[in-house]
C-alpha cells in the first residue's frame, strides 16, 4: 500500500488556518504518514485512508486520499481517539 503523499505549501496553509494548532507540526505529519502506528480506512469513502501517530500527549491524524496510484493530504489534526473504520494496516 505504498503511495506518494503531496501537498502545496498553499494547501498546507488552508489546513493551518482550520487546525491552527497545527501551524508548526508540518513535521509531525511528515512522520506519521511515513510511519504511523494504524492507518484506518474510511467509512465513507473507500479511497480516504487515516494516518494515526502519537504524540507527547495526542493523536496526529493525518486524512490522505489515494486516487490511481497517487495521494494528497486532505487535512491534519490532532486527536484523543481514532475513528471507526476498518484497520487496514497496524504496526
Amino acid at each position: 500500500m505504498v503511495f506518494t503523499v503531496r501537498c502545496t505549501a498553499i494547501y498546507w496553509q488552508s489546513i493551518v488556518d482550520k487546525h491552527p494548532v497545527m501551524a508548526q507540526r508540518l513535521e509531525d505529519v511528515r512522520a506519521t504518514l511515513s510511519e504511523p502506528n494504524e492507518i484506518r480506512q474510511s467509512v465513507s469513502d473507500a479511497n480516504v485512508l487515516l494516518f494515526y501517530r502519537p504524540d507527547e500527549t495526542r493523536l496526529v491524524c493525518a486524512v490522505a486520499r489515494k486516487l490511481n496510484g497517487d495521494g494528497f493530504l486532505i487535512t491534519a489534526y490532532p486527536t484523543d481517539k481514532m475513528k471507526n473504520g476498518e484497520t487496514v494496516w497496524p504496526k
